[in-house]
């Protein structure tokens, strides 16, 4: 790959007899926005840590920026902006006390901090509450803050554990789509940390799944839909006011198609299997043949359908069938799938 900027090489970290991190080898480019995907209790915290220096390694090297974080946590902590799942404010304080504290912490000089903490403000949306006391922050407007409080410190890497948790649904859309937007614009390294299968999914460039201390699979959706899914990793379903009788001289037509894989008749529809989204190609096809289409459903195999089958299919390569299976069903638990 090339500009990496996270490097991390066999990495392994045990508690005792649990391993927490297992051979743990993944490369991050800049600029992307890398989702670490899997359940509480993967892992995925401990990682984190190496990554920081704020856990040592068992075996194994975690190369942030090109600086071993292990041997040199300090110079590391000074390129990268660690946001932890829950962020703590002094709540006497205003949001902008806060970060001129912070700043002052860091080394930023009172003439560059004001104009600092104006413009990240904004950034993050809290111009018109910089002044509050954090006390009378919403969950939401605090996890804006801690975004804000590692703005101003300008990281070339953003680390999000879990960012998401206990904010309600508008404000994920619109944090998600904050940090998308920073990473394009400022050309940011974001590691985004979560259970949360579809908020990864709407603003991460790859995703790796890890689970039971193991990345056991990483890709971008495309290339793990394919891997997972094989040639037809499209679907298109279509209903029709015809009935299934009429249907059925068709399929075998739309077989000859280009990219049709297979081709299933439905009580008052058909589904296409696709290697590709051929859909505009197939109604054009069903309109010539005089046939009475209600509704077309495109369907992209997602993460959802992606961790599921993985787990159905590829169970050999978690080292512990039984934990994994444990770990699963939480997962899916916590998930409502």
């Amino acid at each position: 790959m090339q500009n990496p900027i996270i490097e991390l090489e066999e990495l392994t970290k045990s508690y005792g007899s649990v391993k927490a991190v297992d051979h743990l080898s993944l490369t991050i480019g800049r600029g992307e926005i890398f989702g670490l995907l899997g359940p509480n209790g993967a892992g995925k915290t401990t990682a984190i840590l190496m990554m920081l220096g704020l856990t040592e390694p068992d075996s194994g090297i975690a190369r942030v920026c090109g600086i071993n974080a292990t041997s040199n946590p300090i110079a590391v902590k000074r390129k990268v902006g660690y946001m932890p799942d829950s962020v703590g404010f002094y709540d006497g304080m205003t949001a902008a006390e806060n970060l001129m504290y912070i700043g002052r912490l860091n080394g930023i000089t009172e003439n560059e901090l004001l104009p600092k903490i104006q413009a990240t403000m904004e950034t993050v949306g809290l111009a018109d509450e910089m002044h509050k006391k954090t006390s009378v922050y919403s969950r939401g407007m605090k996890q804006r803050l801690g975004l804000a409080d590692l703005l101003i410190r300008e990281p070339e890497v953003v680390i999000l554990d879990e960012p998401t948790l206990g904010i309600d649904p508008t404000g994920i859309k619109d944090f998600l789509t904050l940090i998308h937007r920073l990473s394009r614009q400022q050309g940011l390294t974001v590691l985004l940390s979560s259970h949360h299968l579809h908020q990864v999914q709407q603003v991460c460039d790859r995703v790796g799944i890890f689970v039971s201390g193991k990345l056991v699979v990483e890709g971008n959706m495309d290339t793990l839909s394919r891997n997972l899914f094989g040639e037809a990793s499209f679907a298109v379903q279509v209903t029709f006011r015809n009935n299934p009788d009429e249907l059925r001289g068709h399929t075998e037509a739309l077989m000859k198609l280009p990219g049709v894989r297979n081709v299933t008749l439905q009580e008052n529809g058909i589904d296409i299997s696709c290697a590709e989204n051929i859909t505009p190609d197939i109604v054009r096809f069903l309109v010539h043949q005089g046939l009475d289409i209600t509704s077309v459903h495109k369907k992209e195999f997602g993460l959802d359908e992606i961790y599921h089958r993985y787990f159905e299919n590829n169970q050999k390569h978690i080292s512990n069938g039984k934990s994994t299976g444990l770990f699963q069903r939480s997962f899916f638990r916590r998930n409502n799938v």
